[in-house]
């Protein structure tokens, strides 16, 4: 049988109406060879979620979001194409989440594995929204970006007064104050360079001062382990008990007490000791003026002299 040239123009025709129409399904992101399960959620606001957007459970992509409608009421109901066999309960939720800061939005399907029931296809789940990373940074900056702005506030109102201070005559002086903390600064290195020169010229003195201080430190170190080992403490102790001792002589000394407290406050042996030491003084001058009377060596039996009382003094302790 021949074919005629209407049949093949047909044939060509029919195959390219079929092929635009799986090439446009498949921008539309539906395979007409695939079996899908269409399911809708309904959310209050879906911002950054776009159709082609990925459909996922536990991280794993199962489909694509078909189609975003804004409905009477002002929801906005998403339209789901789930190509997993993977059984989804009614009582499911969809969430949207953002998974980066470059991804976009995404929707996670939660299944409720606890509830046997199935999700028909063309059914309807409950939707609902998980903040992103974006959300939850602007929610922390929030607060943070009051702060800045009273710190700015602050910042602002003390450079205002900072300016009102400062005026010409204020300006002046902190310019004239800032050249001269520029002129001793130079003087101060001039002087740290001269103490330099000084430091470097008695180097060999320094040292030598240096080890002087250190043989002085360590006979103190000596000294001190002397002293350490001396007792000290029992030696103060002793000391204590002498001074004590001392202490009691005095006292008996300024009380009369004993010889030498009778000789300090006896008026009565003083005088006689007194008048004993005058008879003494006369007893040696009479030996001296008259040594015969005490020693007689004459041969002719010469009669000694009598005794003569000599004249008394003024200070005699018996002239009446």
């Amino acid at each position: 049988m021949k074919i005629t040239r209407e049949i093949k123009t047909a044939i060509l025709v029919i195959s390219s109406i079929l092929l635009f129409i799986w090439g446009y399904s498949f921008l539309k992101g539906r395979d007409l060879f695939t079996n899908y399960r269409t399911f809708y959620v309904e959310y209050d606001n879906v911002e950054g979620l776009t159709t082609s957007a990925p459909v996922t459970i536990n991280g794993l992509a199962v489909g694509k979001v078909t189609d975003i409608a804004l409905e009477p009421s002002g929801k906005l109901m998403v339209e789901l194409q789930v190509k997993s066999d993977f059984p989804i309960s009614a009582s499911s939720t969809v969430a949207i989440y953002e998974p980066g800061l470059i991804g976009g939005k995404q929707i996670m399907i939660t299944p409720d594995l606890k509830n046997p029931q199935p999700a028909e296809s063309g059914s309807k789940l409950q939707g609902s929204n998980i903040p992103g990373l974006t959300a939850l940074v602007g929610e922390k900056l929030a607060p943070l970006q009051q702060k800045l702005d009273a710190v700015l506030l602050n910042a602002d109102r003390l450079i205002t007064g900072v300016n009102n201070v400062l005026n010409k005559e204020s300006q002046a002086n902190l310019q004239k104050a800032i050249a001269e903390l520029s002129v001793t600064m130079q003087e101060f290195h001039k002087a740290s360079g001269s103490l330099n020169g000084i430091l470097d010229n008695n180097k060999g003195k320094i040292d030598g001062i240096m080890t002087n201080f250190n043989k002085v430190s360590g006979d103190f170190a000596k000294i001190s382990d002397s002293l350490q080992k001396a007792d000290l403490g029992k030696t103060a102790k002793n000391l204590q008990l002498t001074l004590n001792k001392v202490d009691g002589i005095m006292n008996d000394l300024n009380s009369g007490k004993g010889t030498m407290g009778k000789l300090l406050k006896d008026e009565e042996l003083y005088k006689n000791l007194a008048q004993t030491s005058k008879e003494l003084e006369l007893l040696l001058q009479d030996v001296r003026l008259n040594p015969t009377r005490y020693v007689n060596v004459s041969l002719f039996g010469k009669k000694n002299k009598p005794y003569v009382a000599p004249p008394a003094t003024a200070d005699d302790p018996n002239k009446k």
